[in-house]
Formats: C-alpha cells, structure tokens, sequence
C-alpha cells in the first residue's frame, strides 16, 4: 500500500472540484481527478496537483454509470492500494424558470438526479470498503443551499440537493463508525457554472448584486469551499451528518434575494 493518503474528487476538471483536488493535494494527498467530458482541464488539475510534491492522474469515468465508479475506484486502488477520501463534487444541471412548469421534463429529472444523487450514492458504495480499511475516512459531498431554499438554476437541481442532503445523513448512519459523510451547501460561487446561462455583462452584474446583499459582502470563491471541504475531510474528527452552509450568510437575508 502506497503510504500517502489518497483522494478521489469526482467532477474535478474546473471549478469546486479542481479547487478541492488542489487544495488536498497542498494536504500531501494523492489525488484521483475524475472527469466525465473536461480531459484537457481534468489534465491541467493533475498537473496542479503533482506540482505541489504528490502523484495525480485522470481519470475519465461518468459517475452516472455504476460500471465507471467502480472502475474508477479500481484504478484508484491499482495505482495507490487505497481511498481515504471522497469528494463527491460531480453535479448537472438544466437551467429552468421555475415559475415555467412546463420549462423541465421527466427526463430532465431523471438525468439530474442519476448524477447528483445516484452518482453520489454509486461512487460513495463502491469505493467504501477500501475507505472503511483508512484510519482517516472521510466523505465529503458538494450539495447546494438549494436543497434549503429551493432557489437555483431549475426546480430538477434544488430537488436533487434536497435529495442529497438527506442521503448525505443517511449515509452517515450507515457508514458510521468506520466513515464520516458530511455535506458543504455553496450558494452562488464564482465558478463558469452561470456562464452557460449568463451573458458576460449579466454575469458581472449579477456577481455585484450577490456580493452587495450578502452580509460579509463577497462573493464565495471555488477555494472558499475548497477550505471546507479539506476541514471536513482531514478535521472535524467528531462530526459526521452534517450540511454546512457557503454563502457569504445570504441565506440570512429576507426573502429571495436573488
């Protein structure tokens, strides 16, 4: 068994989960960045990852499909011996007015659903029993204030957050003692998740609206959740089942503010 900890962070061609493989690399972490369509910038947060003194490679697997997340931790295993850590940070969206109820079909849905919820679940069994075998193990999902709020990009994503936040304590329980599952629930984070959806001018002039009703007046940064994420993972020693806000504390604020 290699002697360095191991990590695998799902969905971590850019943003959050790039932020996270780096961040536990900085930790002294091997790092499995998997991706399902970004090689190029899956590729790039390996190389990140191995220019902080640890070995990452990536690895291409749709968490979607339970024959990938079990190779996907095979490969884990065959190139390190073990898993300490999973960041289940893979997530899709559709972006849907939510007052259009017509905007958002039964196979929107399902698809949402099959990665941010079955895809979290599917990777976290495959890859338990060589967790259970780690005297640190650790899973961390990335969820979204969504899953309170209710508020996102379509009313399909805010039901799958909802949906992992309560998996994310079901599988606390299930895990425990071995494992430690909890959640990090960003709001808006300055990532290209809007850029699908916003016009460059749209999205700066959103960015300025968040930050000027978010009490601590910023906008919440991929390392931001990075940080909490890694205190998850390698601290919080004696906390398992829990869903921590990222937000800047705009869920403090009245109202839809957005």
């Amino acid at each position: 068994m290699h002697s360095r900890p191991t990590a695998i962070v799902s969905g971590a061609g850019g943003g959050i989960g790039s932020a996270c493989a780096t961040a536990l690399a900085e930790k002294g972490f091997n790092v499995a960045v998997n991706y399902r369509r970004s090689a190029d910038s899956a590729e790039a947060s390996a190389a990140a990852c191995r220019e902080a003194g640890v070995e990452a490679i990536a690895l291409r697997a749709d968490v979607a499909d339970d024959g990938d997340c079990r190779r996907l931790v095979d490969e884990t295993v065959g190139a390190w011996g073990r898993i300490d850590l999973l960041i289940n940070n893979a997530g899709i969206t559709k972006f849907a007015d939510a007052r259009d109820l017509d905007a958002l079909s039964a196979e929107d849905f399902a698809s949402i659903m099959a990665v941010n919820v079955a895809g979290t679940y599917q990777l976290t069994r495959a890859a338990s029993p060589h967790l259970k075998r780690s005297p640190i193990a650790a899973v961390v999902n990335i969820s979204s204030h969504s899953g309170f709020s209710g508020i996102g990009s379509s009313t399909a994503y805010a039901a799958s957050k909802g949906a992992l936040n309560t998996m994310t304590r079901s599988l606390a329980l299930a895990l425990a003692p071995e494992i430690r599952v909890n959640a990090v629930c960003p709001g808006f984070v300055d990532t290209e998740w809007m850029a699908g959806k916003l016009e460059a001018a749209e999205l700066e002039a959103f960015k300025a609206k968040v930050a000027a009703i978010s009490p601590l007046r910023k906008i919440v940064s991929a390392a931001d959740v990075a940080d909490a994420v890694c205190w998850f993972a390698t601290g919080a020693a004696s906390i398992t089942g829990q869903l921590l806000v990222i937000d800047g504390g705009t869920h403090l604020t009245v109202g839809n503010p957005l």
